[in-house]
């Protein structure tokens, strides 16, 4: 046995040093020099069989662009793009020298030296194509003017190599000032602009011999983005973006010898002029048009490749209803004012989004009067606050974190508070003591009737019992942006930046019973050589079921006996809440059936845009409050879309009731008696209407509140205001309290 494990060891080791021996025979340095040598061979012969083959061939489509069809989810067309193409040829020699500078040194401050292409950035490019990055990766002017000229946006490996290939020849075949003509020419620089020539018209209202440098400078940064760059449109980011790179391009020319330093530190950054919507864009579909294009964006369709034309953008909105919108726009509102004559009224912008709450579809959307004449979007617009339509958020943070009055009761329908005017909140390290409509008084009341007739004192002391931050994490869960959105009292009344798009989503969250709705419009997008399938909106539930259903059922309330009578009617089964900003620059109305949820706005715009009015007066109807314009056109619209009514009913389930407490002992009662109100108009109801008793008003002892009154007002309160509709407050930028602006 010791002599056969003998000769099986020998044997083994035999052959480990026969395989050893035959790698490192197969290993050699020798053998892995040819091999990466004939490697780099192979790569060289199949690259130089690429230049052979690979011809420069004729302009693309981009050159001769095709148009883009919209159309509505019927099938049927709302507008086609791009017929024409928007550019005019210049030659070099008519764009001044320093302008010309200003593009190399933003995009290549090489050109005048290098062979046409970048090798690293090429090779970064294929990589981020292969790996799934997109089109990232540094390339230079030739390659970009031979990929705009010649070829496609396609972000394909085969498309790199063409480019690379394709610019080799063309530095060899034209002058490097022939390239430059070629790429400013051919280059799409936003608002519909090809070359130069229409990028100076479109920008600055000027022609491309008239340019400066600084404005140069600034068309030559928006190549890099030019959806994300335009300073009309842009967010606060992508303003901060642009200047950042209009400075590096002034640095770079000067870095060239382009420019001397004295001359770039006189320079300022030139911002461009409002644009001018292209023609076929009139009336309501320009604002579509506009809101697809956002969510192409999102969808990773960028202004560049839409602009290449060959599109076919399905949107989800429903012709009908898009009609039906206008129509009750036009008959509420438009019809009523005198543009022209009143002063008031030519500040009067309406806005409104409708969305199916099932799926989040925008059905319908009214951007304004007209996107030739207003091009700012009032449906996605987030300049103006949403009031009072935040209140139902509250209560429903309330309920969603079961939440309890100073007293200990559980928040609900029941749940009795005081409602009396100007009451300091109790409980915050904030001050707060808001002032109600008319400054009136409610003294104890339930939260269905404080919700009914908007009642500030209420839901002052709500938020607090909430907390703020647990208030606002439910709205961010619901879809409200978080923009001006401080974690003060004050935000109970809305005080915060959103549009009806945003607030559409929110209520239509809650008429889904809590299971989130995301608003879109986009429906697919199809083109010749691809499909781009939206990307389906997440459906996760944001609040609970019975929290939902139960703010559902204080907002039929709202519609049934509150400040949103307007919109009642026996047709349908609504639920709804009104809202007017501060000093009435705001008036809302926000509501839903069981399939359907719109949101409407009225805002007060006057110098351009740039500030905000109030819009008391509008048609001679004193206050146009939440109850008066916005809830009529919201039921003439929901009317019609809903071919004048419909049976289905909320399925409400779990609706919290509240606690109320055990009646007071007399050492528990008030030391003041709350104030004998008199007969109120309804919060949100418009002057013209008759205006009802509220069955709150107390006629005998009443319990106590749950949050007990303040006997002394603090230290350092807000400041209450006049009241508008809600009487509502603003924030002084930056503070702690409401002031007035």
């Amino acid at each position: 046995m010791g002599r056969a494990d003998a000769r099986r060891a020998q044997a083994q080791e035999s052959r480990r040093a026969v395989k050893s021996g035959g790698i490192r025979r197969l290993f050699t340095w020798k053998k892995l020099l040819g091999t990466v040598f004939g490697i780099v061979l192979l790569g060289m012969g199949a690259f130089g069989a690429l230049y052979l083959y690979v011809d420069v061939p004729a302009a693309n489509a981009m050159a001769e662009r095709q148009s883009n069809v919209y159309q509505y989810s019927d099938g049927t067309v709302l507008a086609r793009t791009g017929k024409g193409v928007n550019r005019q040829i210049v030659d070099l020699d008519e764009v001044p020298k320093k302008v010309q500078h200003a593009f190399v040194a933003a995009e290549n401050k090489t050109f005048y030296k290098d062979q046409g292409v970048d090798l690293k950035g090429t090779t970064r490019g294929l990589f981020n194509t292969v790996s799934g990055k997109g089109k990232q990766g540094g390339s230079t002017i030739t390659q970009q003017y031979v990929k705009n000229y010649y070829l496609t946006q396609d972000p394909t490996v085969s498309r790199k190599l063409k480019e690379l290939v394709i610019s080799l020849k063309i530095d060899q075949q034209m002058s490097k000032d022939q390239i430059l003509a070629g790429y400013i020419n051919t280059a799409y620089y936003g608002r519909g602009a090809s070359g130069v020539q229409a990028a100076a018209q479109a920008y600055y209202g000027v022609d491309a011999e008239d340019l400066n440098v600084s404005q140069g400078a600034y068309l030559a940064s928006l190549l890099q983005a030019p959806s994300q760059y335009d300073w009309a449109t842009a967010t606060p980011t992508g303003k901060k973006l642009v200047k950042e790179r209009w400075a590096y391009t002034l640095r770079n020319m000067v870095e060239m010898g382009w420019l001397t330093e004295s001359e770039k530190a006189e320079l300022k950054f030139a911002v461009p002029q409002k644009p001018k919507p292209a023609a076929g864009m009139e009336g309501q579909t320009g604002y579509l048009v506009e809101a697809a294009n956002k969510e192409l964006e999102k969808q990773g369709v960028s202004a560049e490749d839409r602009e290449a034309g060959g599109w076919t953008f399905t949107l989800t909105v429903d012709k009908k209803r898009q009609q039906a919108l206008e129509k009750a726009v036009d008959d509420q509102l438009e019809s009523k004012l005198d543009r022209e004559g009143s002063k008031v009224d030519a500040t009067v912008q309406a806005g409104a989004t409708s969305v199916d709450p099932k799926t989040g579809k925008v059905v319908a959307l009214y951007g304004g009067e007209d996107y030739i004449k207003h091009y700012i979007s009032n449906a996605t617009r987030q300049d103006y606050q949403p009031a009072s339509t935040f209140k139902p958020l509250v209560l429903a943070s309330a309920l969603e974190n079961e939440s309890t009055t100073q007293d200990g009761s559980l928040i609900g329908l029941n749940t009795i508070y005081d409602g009396t005017s100007k009451r300091p909140v109790v409980g915050s390290d904030t001050p707060f003591n808001p002032q109600n409509e008319d400054d009136r008084s409610y003294g104890p009341i339930s939260v269905q009737k404080a919700m009914n007739s908007s009642v500030n004192s209420v839901f002052a002391q709500m938020i607090v019992d909430v907390t703020p931050a647990a208030a606002k994490e439910t709205a961010l869960d619901l879809g409200v942006p978080d923009k001006n959105f401080p974690e003060r009292p004050a935000v109970s009344l809305g005080t915060m930046n959103a549009s009806t798009w945003d607030m559409a989503g929110a209520y239509a969250t809650l008429d889904n019973h809590g299971r989130k709705v995301t608003p879109h419009i986009l429906q697919s997008a199809e083109h010749r050589d691809r499909t781009v399938t939206p990307e389906k909106p997440k459906r996760e539930q944001a609040i609970s079921r019975a929290s939902a259903d139960t703010v559902t059922k204080a907002l039929t309330g709202v519609v049934d006996a509150g400040s949103g009578s307007a919109a009642n009617t026996p047709a349908y089964d609504a639920a709804g809440k009104t809202g007017t900003s501060e000093d009435n620059k705001s008036a809302w109305f926000a509501g839903y059936t069981p399939e359907l949820t719109t949101v409407v706005a009225l805002f007060g715009e006057g110098d351009g845009g740039r500030k905000q009015v109030s819009l008391t007066g509008t048609a001679n109807s004193g206050r146009a409050n939440g109850g008066g314009f916005p809830a009529r056109i919201w039921a003439d619209y929901t009317l019609g879309a809903l071919d004048g009514g419909s049976g289905k009913t909320f399925d409400l389930q779990d609706v919290e009731r509240g606690e109320v407490p055990a009646p007071p002992t007399p050492s528990d009662t008030p030391s003041e008696e709350p104030t004998e109100p008199e007969e109120p108009t309804p919060s949100d109801k418009p002057s013209e209407t008759p205006s009802e008793t509220p069955s709150e008003t107390p006629t005998t002892p009443a319990p106590p509140t749950t949050s007990p009154p303040a006997t002394a007002p603090p230290t350092s309160p807000e400041i209450p205001l006049p009241g508008d509709d809600d009487g509502q407050p603003g924030e002084r930028p930056g503070g702690n309290g409401a002031a007035p602006q």
